[in-house]
């Protein structure tokens, strides 16, 4: 049978992307060795707390850890267990021996959303070859309405700007599916 000729001019409806309505709990994570003993100062974590906030994410205090793929795990399962829906991670992104942020991601996602990882590095591209060099994952810890989306953001204020612009407007979306919406 041939499709009807008339069907294939109609334009395809696409879903529209909806700010959220309300808000959402969430957690910000610097991973940082400095950042973590105090001589440096987090700019990243404050930063992403703000633009989250943007985006009907609440993010009521930064969690400064150390590196570590057993640091980053236990603190994304802690954020989970306090109720956060997202949870960013800044910091541990790249290829020194200490960047373990995605390896302690790992284990807890049951889903990546490559997509979006890519995106977020083809963004930050536009900006700085660096980008380029970020290993961050994104993805839900469950495809239920438990479920949370977890950001690994690079450690820089442009790496954390460049992941809440793409994700930012995504979450509601996100969250919805895991609340077994429409996609």
């Amino acid at each position: 049978m041939r499709p009807d000729p008339a069907s294939a001019d109609e334009p395809i409806a696409q879903k529209r992307l909806a700010p959220m309505t309300g808000t959402v709990r969430g957690a910000v994570i610097t991973v940082s060795d400095r950042c973590a003993s105090g001589s440096r100062p987090d700019e990243s974590g404050p930063l992403a707390q703000r633009l989250l906030a943007e985006h009907g994410v609440v993010v009521e205090a930064v969690r400064l850890i150390p590196d570590g793929a057993r640091e980053v795990r236990a603190a994304i399962e802690e954020a989970i267990a306090d109720g956060a829906r997202v949870i960013l991670t800044t910091g541990g992104t790249g290829v020194t021996p200490r960047d373990l942020t995605p390896e302690g991601t790992a284990p807890l996602l049951v889903a990546r959303l490559e997509g979006v990882e890519a995106q977020i590095r083809s963004h930050g591209l536009t900006k700085t070859p660096l980008a380029g060099l970020s290993r961050g994952y994104v993805g839900v810890t469950s495809r239920g309405a438990d479920g949370a989306l977890v950001v690994n953001a690079p450690g820089s204020k442009g790496g954390v700007k460049d992941s809440i612009t793409v994700v930012g407007p995504l979450i509601p979306h996100v969250l919805e599916q895991l609340g077994g919406g429409d996609h």
